[in-house]
């Protein structure tokens, strides 16, 4: 029995923990699949070394792990302090201004020229990821006069959040233009937008990818305030995924929101097709701790429920004592809930309707590989879009995802369920399909004489092309008896373990498989166009009929019911007492 292939995947972020105890290597064999770089911290020269570290690292292992860079984003922070941090206390008055100003506990510059511009009285402004809670009094020119309604400690440079606010600053900040130049240059993979709030700001670093000619990167929404979560539907037409950034989404919106809007996002994020990041303090105590709460395996186990196509560590490995350790925790929740998941009734849950000849193919594929218990659904994909519509269907399967392109490869990484596989380029479909089943076969997803699906797009190389499905079985020879009967046929198997049951999905024509037929059985071995028994008798009723109906017998096919799949097309050699793959 083949060991259970993880579905969920895991984006680990990076630090320098990482790189000064060589961790990077353990981290990918642990199960990291996507290395993220936030670049809110770092320099480009640090950024550069271990960017590079995790490339040579993981073209020596051979593994597709993609790389994400997360930009700063557009974000309001205080500025300094005299003495480096201030103690605000309940009901003080406390004055933020766009003046620069030396910071004291009266009052403090802000990064932000125009939010005096922006913001009401009454609104609430929270400061440290929600710790320090202040409403405003009145707006005095460039002094924006709050009620401090929590107080406590203030420090240099924290971060400044306005719920509810519809800000004007600009979504791409000249810092966070150089660092998508600097992902342009070094050929990452993602880009994840912070503080995504509408189409327009992923449609802003669209042009940037375009403008200097890269068609190759694909870019994150981080859903991090609730005019996000208004435009989740109109992000989702433009973006090629979206990520649950649960730390500032739970300081702009009640805490209590923030798990069922992270059922709607991955709700979402499934419904469009579109990979989802579910992120931020999800082993949080691991950054000390050599294992989780039961409280934080519960959350990761829960994101698994809701369909989540990756979970996330930010400073768990970006500076935790256990990197490692929480990756290999993360792989074991992650299977453990994946194995209680009826992938099949889900399936069939599903009302959507399919809108596009890519999606409908899409879903008779998942449909046939349920049917057929198929071990895999292998895709031959150019862009990597086969392979995520799949994986938006959810099979209970593995996507084999096969494509001859890097950066695909690396990017399928990140697709709930999906092992990506590169292959050679191929003219025809035939051979494209044979190169795809041998290379998984060659990396043990599957085995000789196991049921899978194909699917691609014909013409080959044309993205957005899906129009083809084919019922495969993998190897040459799937069974071999004693011949008793001489001819060969090329047709569909239809096997027979209960008659009752299984008699329904006879075809004529079809090969009949079983272990020994019997007299009720006749009318549908007059319609059969060959007969494959594990019963070795030369003179049991499944022979004698099979000869007297001249059709090709084999007798002695051992254990010919578990090896052999109904609905594969297969040859039925009656001279040489062999079933091949067609």
């Amino acid at each position: 029995m083949n060991a259970p292939i993880r579905k969920t995947k895991i984006v680990c972020t990076m630090g320098p923990n990482l790189f000064e105890k060589h961790l990077i290597a353990p981290l990918m064999k642990a199960g990291m699949n996507v290395a993220r770089f936030n670049f809110s911290h770092g320099t480009y020269e640090t950024h550069q070394h271990y960017y590079d570290e995790v490339c040579r690292i993981r073209d020596e292992l051979g593994l597709p792990v993609a790389t994400m860079l997360d930009t700063k984003g557009p974000e309001i922070r205080v500025r300094s302090f005299k003495n480096g941090r201030v103690t605000l206390q309940n009901g003080q008055l406390f004055t933020l201004t766009t003046d620069e100003v030396e910071g004291d506990e009266e009052r403090v510059s802000i990064t932000y020229k125009e939010l005096p511009q922006d913001i009401a009285v009454g609104s609430s402004i929270l400061i440290d990821d929600g710790l320090i809670g202040m409403q405003v009094e009145r707006i005095d020119g460039a002094d924006i006069v709050c009620r401090v309604l929590n107080g406590g400690v203030v420090s240099n440079n924290k971060g400044v959040n306005i719920p509810n606010a519809h800000l004007s600053m600009p979504f791409i900040s000249e810092k966070d233009h150089q660092d998508i130049l600097f992902a342009i240059k070094n050929g990452y993979d993602f880009i994840a937008a912070s503080f995504t709030r509408c189409a327009d700001d992923i449609m802003q670093i669209r042009h940037i990818l375009q403008e200097n000619n890269c068609h190759t990167i694909n870019i994150i929404a981080k859903i991090e305030n609730m005019e996000g979560v208004e435009n989740i539907d109109e992000i989702l037409r433009v973006v090629d995924g979206v990520m649950v950034a649960r730390g500032d989404l739970g300081v702009e919106v009640p805490l209590e929101d923030v798990p069922s809007l992270q059922k709607k996002l991955i709700q979402r994020g499934i419904a469009a097709g579109k990979p989802v990041i579910t992120a931020t303090q999800m082993l949080d105590s691991m950054i000390k701790n050599p294992r989780p709460t039961r409280a934080e395996a519960t959350d990761v186990a829960n994101a698994i429920y809701d369909g989540t196509s990756a979970i996330m560590l930010s400073g768990e490995s970006a500076v935790g004592a256990y990197p490692v350790e929480a990756v290999e925790t993360m792989v074991r929740i992650a299977l453990r809930a994946e194995a209680d998941m009826d992938y099949i009734r889900r399936f069939s849950r599903d009302t959507s309707a399919s809108t596009d000849v890519t999606n409908a193919i899409s879903h008779a594929t998942v449909t046939s590989a349920h049917d057929l218990n198929a071990s895999a659904i292998i895709t031959v994909t150019k862009s990597g879009s086969t392979a995520r519509i799949l994986s938006r269907y959810r099979p209970a399967c593995v996507i084999v995802g096969c494509t001859t392109e890097k950066h695909v490869w690396r990017q399928l990484a990140l697709s709930w369920g999906t092992v990506p596989l590169m292959i050679a380029e191929e003219s025809n479909t035939d051979d494209l399909f044979e190169h795809a089943v041998d290379a998984a076969v060659q990396n043990g997803l599957v085995h000789d004489g196991e049921l899978v699906v194909l699917t691609a797009g014909v013409p080959l190389g044309i993205s957005g092309t899906t129009n083809l499905m084919k019922v495969h079985v993998v190897g040459h020879l799937l069974s071999r008896g004693q011949g008793l009967h001489g001819g060969k046929v090329v047709a569909p198997l239809c096997v027979i373990r209960n008659l009752e049951k299984d008699a329904k999905n006879f075809n004529t024509g079809d090969v009949i498989v079983c272990h020994q037929t019997t007299r009720e059985m006749f009318s549908m071995l007059r319609k059969s166009s060959a007969i494959v028994l594990e019963d070795d008798n030369p003179e049991g009723h499944g022979a004698i009929a099979g000869m007297s109906l001249d059709i090709p017998v084999i007798i002695g096919a051992k254990n010919a019911t578990n090896i052999l799949k109904s609905g594969a097309v297969v040859t039925v050699d009656g001279e040489k007492g062999t079933v091949s793959a067609n």
